[in-house]
């Protein structure tokens, strides 16, 4: 008996024990809480830099002039010529006007028509509010307009035009195929700035800049001084939109500047003549960049940095910017399926433009040679190569792509581009499998 109550208590201190460890393993410890806690933590820090990182790059996209009103208000004076420039000067020069800064009692008076629009008086007035996009006035306490700065939505922005046409919500990332920056440009008291940088007189920087016309920007004119492709035309390139990089490597349109971020720094430093960093050795080749190489752009470096620090929530609000979606009707649907049989297909449109980001995921570059166009653009570019375009937002040809397509808008059309490719790549598609392909295109 006695062992038998033994063994019978032995089984059970066996089993207490086995039921303690056990539950020792199934309940977790306090270290083992820990890593969990941390986890959920992180996310939690993850989900609130998001959100601060969106509302500030937003901020910055917006209203950061990166303390370029030294260089557009304090050399070249441009808030001079700005200070006699009307509303509706200023509209017809492709700026825009947010109507959310706009406030209730002001827009009670525009409808009613007691707001001069005739008026340089009024457009203070919204360079106060803050309502015109892009641009920033600063006043001195006499209310008199003492500079003016630029931020990146000037020309990658517009509006819906729900107010009136220039005026309305903001259309961040859309780019604005209206402006004239050259002619705004031109405008300025003191070109002397320019003409230094590009070794040319002043009335020939005021011929560039005018010969840029509405929707157009050289962004490498202050590198290599070519103001004009071999045909005597402006070498200046269509305004892109700067919405659905997500997933872009190089999205210039011409190749070896860089990723989205590079490209940032570049206008930020170089064409918003904002005070920054920005280094570039490639610049420094006197034969390829003799105006970037004598101005020392490859190697900025400002006493005063307001740029480098804000680049990364830029960044981040630039790629949540998504591609505005084809409204209904914009498109015939079946006819755009077959379209898309044949963009996969066929047509060996996707060979590049590979669905959904709609560039090659990785290196998209590739030479004039091989899209059948010739290499100016190209070759002003550090690796002479085209960046293929991500495909985005082709319904509306009418404000996103407003003067053409490619970089110098070279086609007019989706049939234009389509019939360039048909040709060029020998397709033979018919006259059907064109309509088709373009449904496709405008659905995208």
């Amino acid at each position: 008996m006695a062992r038998g109550k033994l063994h019978r208590s032995a089984i059970g201190v066996v089993a207490i024990s086995f039921l303690t460890v056990a539950g020792w393993a199934i309940q977790p410890s306090e270290k083992s809480k820990a890593p969990a806690a941390a986890a959920k933590n992180f996310d939690q820090q993850i989900d609130a830099n998001a959100r601060r990182m969106l509302e500030e790059g937003r901020r910055i996209f917006r209203f950061d002039t990166f303390g370029s009103e030294d260089f557009w208000g304090g050399k070249l004076r441009l808030h001079e010529s700005i200070s006699g420039v009307s509303p509706k000067a200023a509209l017809a020069l492709g700026l825009k006007v947010d109507a959310d800064a706009l406030p209730a009692p002001l827009v009670a008076q525009i409808k009613a028509g007691k707001v001069d629009l005739d008026s340089p008086a009024t457009t203070a007035a919204l360079l106060k509010l803050n309502a015109v996009v892009g641009v920033t006035g600063f006043f001195n306490p006499d209310g008199k307009l003492r500079s003016i700065g630029i931020q990146c939505a000037i020309c990658h922005s517009t509006v819906d035009d729900s107010f009136a046409p220039g005026i309305g919500k903001r259309l961040d990332g859309w780019g604005n195929r209206d402006l004239n920056i050259g002619a705004i440009v031109a405008t300025a008291p003191n070109l002397q700035p320019f003409s230094d940088l590009l070794g040319v007189d002043v009335a020939t920087v005021k011929t560039v800049l005018n010969s840029w016309g509405p929707g157009r920007y050289d962004a490498e004119l202050n590198m290599d001084g070519k103001a004009t492709r071999p045909d005597g035309k402006s070498a200046a390139t269509i305004m892109p939109s700067a919405f659905g990089l997500a997933g872009v490597n190089q999205h210039t349109w011409t190749g070896g500047w860089g990723t989205v971020t590079y490209w940032n720094a570049y206008v930020a430093n170089t064409q918003m003549y904002g005070q920054g960093t920005f280094i570039d050795s490639r610049l420094d080749d006197a034969k390829q960049y003799p105006v970037a190489a004598k101005a020392g752009w490859g190697r900025k470096r400002d006493p005063k940095d307001l740029i480098t620090a804000k680049l990364p929530a830029l960044h981040f609000y630039q790629l949540a910017m998504p591609v505005p979606k084809a409204p209904a009707g914009s498109f015939d649907a079946r006819a755009a399926e077959r379209g898309k049989m044949l963009f996969n297909g066929t047509a060996k449109c996707a060979t590049c433009h590979v669905p959904p980001i709609f560039t090659e995921p990785g290196h998209n570059l590739h030479t004039a040679e091989e899209i059948g166009i010739d290499s100016f653009q190209a070759d002003r570019g550090p690796e002479r190569r085209y960046v293929t375009t991500p495909l985005r937002a082709l319904f509306d040809t009418a404000k996103i792509h407003k003067g053409g397509f490619y970089h110098d808008g070279r086609f007019a059309t989706l049939a234009e581009v389509v019939e360039h490719y048909n040709g060029f790549l020998k397709l033979n598609l018919s006259d059907q499998q064109k309509r088709e392909l373009i449904e496709y295109l405008k659905s995208i």
